[in-house]
Order: C-alpha cells, then sequence, then structure tokens
C-alpha cells in the first residue's frame, strides 16, 4: 500500500449511539455522516466495518467500475423476491439479466407501447369520474393501481382485473412490513406468510394461464426459455414474475406520488416538461435510495484503503441532496433537467435507477410509463389534497409514509 492512500475517515461512535438512543432513522445518521465527514464516511454500526458511499467518483468506481470487487449479497427483499434477477448473483444473474434486458431497452420497449398508453388511458378515465362526482380518492393508491395495470399487461399480456388486483396488495404490504420485520429470515416469512402464500398462488395461476394462452408477454418469454434451460423452473419463472412486480410498480408507484405531493407545494411548476418533473422527482427520492454492497477483497477507493468485508452503503438519495453538487440540493427544481439547466457533469452525480451492470432493467419502462400518465392527468386535473404525509418511510423504496386523499378541482 502506498503511502499516500488513508483510512476512511470515521464517524465517531458516539454519534452513532446517540442517534440509536433518539430513535432516528437511519438516513438521519448517514446524513449526519456525509455532513460532518463527507463522501466516503466510516460508520461504526455494528461488528462489520461499513462505509457510506456519496461521493460520484467513488460512487462510479463501486458501481460502475468494479462491480466484481464490490458484489450484492443476500438482499432483504429475497422472502419475497426469491432468486429472481434483483437477488441473483454470479453466473446466475448473467444468465437471467440477459434473458430480461432485451425485453426492456431499445426495440424491445416498442411491443410495450400500446399497453403502456391503454393502462394509461384507463387511470384517465377513472379520473374523469373523480371530477365529475367530486369523489376523494387516495393519490398513492391511484398511482399503485396505474403502475400495477401496466405492469400486468406487459408481464401477461392482459389488463388488471379486479380478483388480481386484490391479490397482489399482498406485494405492496410486504414491501411496506420489511423495515419492522424480524432480523431472522424465518421469523421475518412467518410474520408475512399468509401474504406470501397469496403472492405465490396468484403468480402460479398466472404462470398456468401464460401456458394454456397466445398472450404475449414477458411471462411468455420465461416459459419459453424454461423449454431451452432446466434452471427456468416454475419456481424461478415466479420469483422473476414477483422481482418484475416489485421492481415494476412500487417505484413508478411511489414516483408519481410523490410528484403530485412537490406539485401541491409547487403548484407554479405545473407546466414545466413531464420528463423534467419525474427527473427532478427522482433526485429527490431515488427509485431505490440506498444501494448496498460487499467488499470481497482489499481496495483504495478515491485515495482510501477498503479493507475485504466491508459492507459499503451507496446512497443516491444522499448524493442527489448533497449542496457540493446541487445548489440550493431540497428545493424542488425542474428546470435542472431542461436544456438550460444546470447540473453536475459527473454521471454518478445522478443515478436514481443506479449505475453499471446492475443498473435497473426497467428504467426506460418506467420513464415512458410515468410520462404516458402525467401527459394525460397533468394538462386535465389540477389535485387538492385533504391531508398530506409528514415524513417518509424508508424501505426498498422512499415513500410517502401515509395516506394521501385528494379531490380534482372542477
Amino acid at each position: 500500500m502506498t503511502t499516500d492512500v488513508r483510512a476512511v475517515p470515521e464517524l465517531p461512535l458516539s454519534a452513532v449511539e446517540e442517534w440509536r438512543a433518539s430513535g432516528a432513522d437511519l438516513v438521519e445518521v448517514l446524513a449526519r455522516a456525509q455532513r460532518e465527514v463527507g463522501g466516503i464516511a466510516a460508520i461504526p454500526l455494528g461488528p462489520t466495518p461499513s462505509v457510506l458511499v456519496t461521493d460520484p467518483v467513488a460512487v462510479q468506481h463501486v458501481l460502475g467500475r468494479h462491480p466484481d470487487r464490490y458484489v450484492k449479497r443476500s438482499h432483504r427483499a429475497r422472502m419475497l423476491v426469491g432468486d429472481g434477477v434483483l437477488s441473483a448473483t454470479g453466473d446466475a444473474w448473467k444468465r437471467q439479466r440477459q434473458l430480461l434486458q432485451s425485453q426492456f431497452t431499445g426495440t424491445g420497449m416498442r411491443r410495450y407501447e400500446q399497453r403502456i398508453a391503454e393502462a394509461a388511458q384507463r387511470t384517465a378515465a377513472r379520473w374523469a369520474g373523480y371530477a365529475r362526482t367530486g369523489e376523494t380518492f387516495d393519490v398513492g393508491e391511484e398511482m399503485r393501481r396505474f403502475a400495477l395495470d401496466t405492469v400486468w399487461r406487459a408481464l401477461t399480456g392482459y389488463p388488471l382485473d379486479d380478483d388480481a388486483e386484490r391479490e397482489l396488495a399482498a406485494v405492496q404490504r410486504v414491501v411496506a412490513a420489511m423495515p419492522t420485520l424480524p432480523a431472522d429470515s424465518g421469523d421475518a416469512r412467518d410474520a408475512v406468510a399468509e401474504d406470501l402464500a397469496r403472492i405465490d398462488a396468484i403468480c402460479h395461476a398466472a404462470i398456468d394461464a401464460a401456458r394454456s394462452s397466445n398472450a404475449s408477454g414477458v411471462l411468455q418469454v420465461l416459459l419459453d426459455a424454461g423449454d431451452q434451460h432446466p434452471e427456468y423452473t416454475d419456481q424461478l419463472i415466479r420469483d422473476e414474475l414477483v422481482t418484475l412486480l416489485v421492481a415494476g410498480h412500487e417505484t413508478t408507484a411511489t414516483t408519481l406520488t410523490w410528484l403530485y405531493l412537490l406539485l401541491d407545494r409547487h403548484p407554479e411548476a405545473r407546466t414545466a416538461d413531464p420528463q423534467a418533473l419525474v427527473s427532478e422527482t427522482l433526485r429527490l427520492y431515488p427509485s431505490a435510495w440506498m444501494l448496498p454492497r460487499h467488499a470481497i477483497e482489499d481496495d483504495v477507493l478515491a485515495g482510501h484503503h477498503v479493507p475485504a468485508g466491508t459492507d459499503i452503503l451507496v446512497c443516491p438519495y444522499l448524493t442527489h441532496r448533497d449542496p457540493t453538487l446541487w445548489p440550493d440540493p431540497e428545493r424542488f427544481d425542474p428546470a435542472r433537467f431542461t436544456a438550460t439547466g444546470t447540473r453536475p457533469a459527473h454521471l454518478a452525480a445522478y443515478y436514481p435507477f443506479g449505475l453499471g451492470a446492475r443498473a435497473c432493467l426497467g428504467t426506460q419502462f418506467a420513464l415512458r410509463e410515468t410520462t404516458a400518465l402525467l401527459e394525460l392527468l397533468l394538462p386535465a386535473y389540477e389535485l387538492a389534497f385533504q391531508s398530506t404525509p409528514t415524513r417518509a418511510a424508508y424501505s426498498i423504496t422512499v415513500r410517502p409514509d401515509g395516506p394521501t386523499p385528494a379531490v380534482l378541482l372542477k
């Protein structure tokens, strides 16, 4: 090791103990570490060394340049998604990603344009009904309904029906419960066993239906893979289906809900370009607020020694709120993402869908469905919230922690 390589600066243990005593969220201690220590900060969270990474150069090193040195370990969502592409590692992950990637990039996306448009039109028709009746509805639930309908069409070829919607609500319940589940994986599964059983039942019913129909969709691609590759058992196909349901609707619904909450606080932004609105919302509330990795060998990270066995906490949420990168970072300003706007030059200053080899497969799909819906709703309707959540909840996504009842103004 050369003499100019130094240890990672550390947040004092007393600060962590103070955080634990106060009952503050983990994100608050991470934000304190970023403020007081910097964009590469060791944090004494337990027996395993932990390093927070928010500096763009270090983020690019970990996620973009050396994913072989900084790997994913057992994912907290594994009890839900099993061996799907979100939690898979090694050669299995490479095979699974390669199969799915063609479905959500380039020409593969064109096959879903009509399905996205139909789901958006269905939601717009519902909103027209709310406008006529003055009915109060929950914006978050509406956005989950739209996003779930969209991804269900992409997966199965069919619109979401009432029975499927009711059963698939179990997915959102499990995701929401994750931060409070027991640390032991068996106890955690037991705590949500009923919902997991519901999810298994509807997924296996969808697999059986796809085998007996001519509908096209990602599920059919997975079944065709099963004909050629024995590793694509019904269990793995179920895991991929659940993975795509989680990744394909929870993140989109959360982004759209935050966007409308932000517009409630900043009505002057209503006329902004929908893509800029979405991009700025994702800056403040990225699809995955934390991207944990594990160092499997010694490394030098932006001049700092990182020993093998260190847990790396890459945090888009905090990178996107770093005042040295984003002037006035807490301000909602879609103009940052217009042709005349000012953004940080470094690629890894903005990575709401991750970065590098394990970046989100469905980025193009998610951006297209959000803009397709906004193009219909924003010009036609103005929302008035009856109450709004006062805080965020940090799970797989960062979501509003509470209901979002609203009416449409005539």
